[in-house]
């Protein structure tokens, strides 16, 4: 007994401290689930309220419990259960153009990444001009942290996490690492470490599974901060995006899955729930919980090449279709006014930042040059979202459809550019939207060809689809056809939308950034030189300017020249 005793003390202290490293093979010895650790006493509760955002990344529509998965995913499924669900919830297709909307409460035609991903050998970057969502709530009196991955571009110090409105930074920079090793290759002989703690290299922390790494850190912020002062925590976990990676026992779970990717992909998502679990209840272990607000939300659509199934929805990652935008998503929180209910409220990626900007006392408008809303009311009370209409994208760079033209588009627009919008009840969709596959869950090991072939969509000779999406979620019905009028009213809207675009920012890609000129490590190469010579080549064009300019060195005039050559070529194509 006295042995128990002091095992119980020991554990306390520890949990004051902040240095509990959590038994996640063993998880049932923290709480069984993020009702049971002890409450706080009930409160009037300060204000503002501290927001935790958490991101999961290519977590398919089906891939959660509480959509008829057969993942477990109980943390997910209560927090759910006892909040608000979004069912009218959309994303961007792929990983960069998500974390920016998120970000800047912006689309992507505003900040100039219409196009693909940030690469690691880029010279890009969120728009420096644009202020973030973490400074904005700095501002307010915040303090900011962020925990897992960036993939906002890193060529500059400038572009950094901790220069960009968060107080402290541990994660990836870019877009894939392993989860042990954290180690990144973009092409053959190309590979790098990329696990950063701050500005620094975190050589230390390698070794170490990410989901699991990542929530220990966030209980660490949150035991050593004092929940008096507002705290915004932004959880981007890496998992479950590929590499297929999981600890031995949660793949032991799923052993009698027949798909081996599957088998690994769902491995991930129950290893993530329970990293979930343990956030929340670190929350209510060091007393911010009462006053908080959780969101979660994927990133992007299924990858269902990789273990992933947007099932029933049309699609998968990188494309339009609804299997690619419709997101998880939910928010759990003390505050809400209704909660345990299900929500239809249009809701899209970049209202969070109003929204949060919102609830933390701040200001953001449609003045500021966001295209968000502040949906907090739809969501709390249940009242109808401001919003009625999702700008997908427009994407000029995007492979043009071989059937696509101006005539098909009423001669306001050229159908084979991709692009797609939401308008009310109606979705339209031209140019390229990708692969428009119906794909069910893969739990046999492999599929017959003639079930695989059952759904799949291999006309080509098409560049525009109607869908009624209230009707017709799953966009089996093309209404195109049947309603020309519908279709050259949601043009004109892409019409209106495009003339408020910015140039596409996607160059060309620099040799520079090799890891094995940066010790072996992804991070920032561009000198100071370099910066100095392209902040005067930014202000230069924006100015309109033709006198010249002196050059700093020779590598700079060739860097020059082959970008005023990246961006002739897309000047052209655009």
């Amino acid at each position: 007994m006295a042995m128990h005793a002091l095992t119980g003390v020991s554990l306390i202290s520890l949990l004051s401290l902040g240095y509990l490293s959590w038994d996640w093979a063993k998880p049932s010895l923290l709480a069984d689930g993020p009702g049971e650790a002890s409450e706080q006493p009930s409160a009037a509760p300060p204000q503002p309220p501290h927001i935790i955002f958490i991101l999961t990344d290519d977590q398919g529509y089906h891939d959660v419990g509480y959509h008829g998965s057969d993942i477990e995913t109980p943390t997910l499924d209560r927090l759910a259960a006892e909040g608000v669900k979004l069912e009218n919830y959309y994303i961007q297709p792929i990983c960069t153009p998500s974390r920016s909307q998120l970000l800047t409460g912006r689309y992507q035609i505003h900040t100039g990444l219409q196009h693909s991903i940030i690469r690691p050998r880029q010279p890009n970057c969120l728009p420096l001009d644009q202020v973030t969502l973490p400074q904005k709530l700095q501002e307010a009196g915040y303090s900011t942290h962020m925990v897992g991955k960036w993939h906002l571009g890193f060529y500059r110090k400038e572009c950094l996490p901790t220069r960009r409105g968060f107080d402290t930074f541990l994660g990836s920079l870019t877009g894939n690492v392993d989860y042990y090793t954290y180690d990144n290759c973009d092409g053959p002989g190309v590979c790098g470490f990329d696990l950063h703690e701050g500005e620094s290299v975190a050589w230390g922390l390698s070794g170490q599974y990410s989901t699991m790494l990542y929530a220990q850190r966030v209980s660490h912020i949150l035991a050593s901060h004092s929940p008096r002062r507002p705290l915004f925590l932004y959880v981007a976990f890496q998992a479950v995006h590929t590499p297929l990676q999981s600890p031995r026992e949660y793949l032991y779970r799923y052993r009698t899955m027949g798909n081996v990717a599957r088998r690994k992909y769902a491995a991930m998502v129950t290893c993530m729930d329970e990293a979930v679990r343990n956030i929340t209840w670190a929350l209510k272990r060091y007393g911010f919980y009462n006053n908080s607000v959780i969101i979660f939300s994927s990133d992007n659509g299924g990858q269902t090449f990789s273990g992933g199934s947007n099932w029933p929805l049309r699609g998968r990652k990188g494309t339009y279709w609804e299997g690619g935008v419709r997101g998880l998503g939910f928010v759990h929180s003390p505050l809400l006014k209704r909660k345990r209910r299900t929500s239809r409220a249009l809701v899209h990626i970049t209202d969070w930042y109003p929204t949060l900007v919102g609830l933390a006392g701040g200001t953001a408008s449609a003045a500021d040059g966001l295209d968000g809303y502040d949906v907090w009311p739809a969501i709390s009370e249940g009242r109808a979202s401001p919003r009625t209409e999702i700008l997908h994208n427009i994407d000029p760079l995007y492979n043009h459809a071989r059937h696509g033209s101006l005539e098909g588009g009423f001669g306001i627009w050229n159908t084979a550019v991709q692009a797609a919008i939401r308008v009310g009840e109606w979705k339209l969709l031209t140019g390229d939207p990708g692969y428009g596959d119906w794909i069910p869950p893969q739990t046999l090991a492999a599929f017959p060809g003639s079930w695989w072939n059952l759904e799949r969509m291999a006309s080509a000779r098409q560049a525009v689809w109607l869908f009624n999406i209230s009707a017709d979620p799953y966009e089996r019905e093309d209404l195109a056809g049947q309603r020309p009028d519908v279709v050259r009213a949601l043009l004109a809207r892409l019409v209106d939308y495009n003339r408020t675009a910015i140039p596409v920012r996607y160059p060309a890609e620099n040799p520079r950034a090799h890891p094995d000129f940066n010790g072996g490590a992804w991070g920032p190469w561009a000198s100071d030189e370099e910066e100095e010579e392209e902040e005067e080549e930014e202000g230069r064009a924006r100015s309109f300017s033709r006198g010249r300019r002196k050059k700093k060195c020779k590598i700079c005039k060739l860097r020059s020249f082959f970008r005023k050559l990246n961006s002739r070529l897309m000047s052209h194509r655009i």
